[in-house]
C-alpha cells in the first residue's frame, strides 16, 4: 500500500524550501533554496547537484548514455565555485543568456538512480524546476520512490460531484467533477446531450490558463476548447474532459518559463527539454479512467494528436474513430502549430 500523504507532505516541503528524503537520498530543491536552508542542509558545502538528463545535455554535462534517457538524472560533482547563485543558473535555462556559467563542472555516476529519478518526478508534481542539491542521510519529511511513482495512479480517481450546467454551446449539459483522493487534483467532464446508443464524440482538453481564460494567441487552446464544445453539441451527444495538466503536465510556472525560452528562439519541444522535462508529461490514462466512470468504453476522439489515441487505447478505451480538429493559425501561433505537426506528429 503506497502512501499518498507522504508525497503531499514532500511536495509542500519542496515548495517551502525544505529538504526531503527519498529512500536513501536527501534532496533540497534549488529553486526554493536560500542561503539559510542550504547551510542547514549542507553545512560543509559538499552536496552534489542533481539535474535532468535533458538539462545536463544542454550544459554539456551528460555523457551520451545518460542523455539518451530524458527521465534519467545526472549527478554533478560539487566544487568550491558551485555556490547557490551558480546552482540557480545551472537549474534555470531562462537565465542562460544572462548568466555566463562558471566552471568547469563534472558529472559522476548516480549511486541511487531510482530515488534520483523519483526526485525529478517529485519536482514536476510540485511545479518546480527538476534540479536539487543532494546528499545521503535522513530528513524529518521522507517518502519512498514507489510512493512518488504511483502518486497520480488513475485508478484512484473518483466522481465526487455532478450538476446540471447549461453552457453557451448547449443548454442540455451536465458537469461532473472527479478527484484523486491521494493528490486532491480535480478534473471535470462536461457531458453534452444524452447517450443515444452510439460512441460519444470526446475531446480531451488539457487545462490552459493563458489560452482558455486570458485569450493567449501563442497557442490554439482557447479556440480549440470552444470549437470542440460547438462540435460536440452539433453531434447531439458527447463529452469534453477538462484535464488539470497545465503545460502538457509541467505546471503553470514551468509553462511560463517555456514561453520565455520560446521568446529566445526555442520551439515548444526544445523549451520543455531544456527545462528538464519530457516533451509531453501528461497521463492520458486519467482520461480513460474518467470515461470508464462515466460508463463509456468506446469513443470517437476529437483530436489531431496520435498520442491521445494511443494513451486512451493503452488504458483500455477503444477509439473507434479519430475526428480531426484543426483550426486556422494566427501570426503568433503559426510556428507553434508547425512544431506540433513536424516534431510531435500532430495530424493538422
Amino acid at each position: 500500500m503506497t502512501d499518498g500523504r507522504s508525497v503531499a507532505q514532500a511536495i509542500d516541503a519542496l515548495r517551502r524550501g525544505w529538504a526531503v528524503a527519498i529512500d536513501e537520498l536527501c534532496v533540497l530543491a534549488i529553486e526554493t533554496a536560500d542561503d539559510v536552508s542550504l547551510t542547514e542542509f549542507d553545512e560543509g558545502g559538499r552536496a552534489d547537484l542533481l539535474l535532468s538528463a535533458g538539462r545536463a545535455a544542454t550544459l554539456k554535462l551528460a555523457n551520451q548514455l545518460a542523455a539518451a534517457n530524458p527521465d534519467q538524472a545526472v549527478q554533478i560533482e560539487r566544487t568550491n565555485w558551485l555556490d547557490l547563485p551558480t546552482a540557480h543558473a545551472l537549474a534555470d535555462p531562462t537565465l542562460d543568456l544572462a548568466t555566463p556559467l562558471k566552471g568547469p563542472f563534472w558529472s559522476k555516476a548516480c549511486a541511487t538512480p531510482r530515488a534520483a529519478g523519483a526526485a525529478l518526478e517529485l519536482a514536476r508534481l510540485a511545479g518546480l524546476l527538476p534540479a536539487f542539491f543532494v546528499r545521503s542521510g535522513t530528513e524529518p519529511i521522507s517518502v519512498t520512490a514507489e510512493d512518488i511513482e504511483t502518486y497520480e495512479a488513475p485508478h484512484r480517481l473518483r466522481i465526487v460531484a455532478r450538476a446540471r450546467l447549461p453552457v453557451e454551446a448547449c443548454e442540455r449539459a451536465e458537469i461532473v467533477a472527479f478527484r484523486n483522493a491521494e493528490d486532491s487534483t480535480e478534473h471535470v467532464a462536461l457531458v453534452i446531450g444524452a447517450p443515444d446508443g452510439n460512441p460519444p464524440l470526446v475531446r480531451l482538453h488539457s487545462e490552459c490558463l493563458t489560452g482558455d481564460v486570458l485569450g493567449s494567441l501563442k497557442c490554439d487552446c482557447g479556440p480549440q476548447l470552444h470549437a470542440a464544445l460547438r462540435e460536440i453539441a452539433g453531434c447531439g451527444w458527447g463529452i469534453l474532459l477538462y484535464l488539470r495538466q497545465e503545460g502538457r503536465g509541467i505546471g503553470l510556472i514551468n509553462k511560463l518559463r517555456a514561453y520565455a525560452l520560446q521568446d529566445q528562439g526555442f520551439d515548444t519541444v526544445d523549451a520543455n527539454v531544456r527545462l528538464g522535462f519530457a516533451i509531453d508529461a501528461r497521463d492520458f490514462g486519467i482520461a480513460a479512467r474518467m470515461l470508464a466512470l462515466l460508463g463509456q468504453d468506446k469513443v470517437r476522439l476529437l483530436t489531431n494528436n496520435p498520442a491521445k489515441v494511443a494513451g486512451l487505447e493503452a488504458a483500455g478505451t477503444i477509439v473507434v474513430e479519430r475526428v480531426p480538429h484543426a483550426l486556422p493559425a494566427n501570426p503568433h501561433n503559426k510556428a507553434y502549430l508547425a512544431t506540433k505537426r513536424d516534431r510531435t506528429g500532430h495530424q493538422l
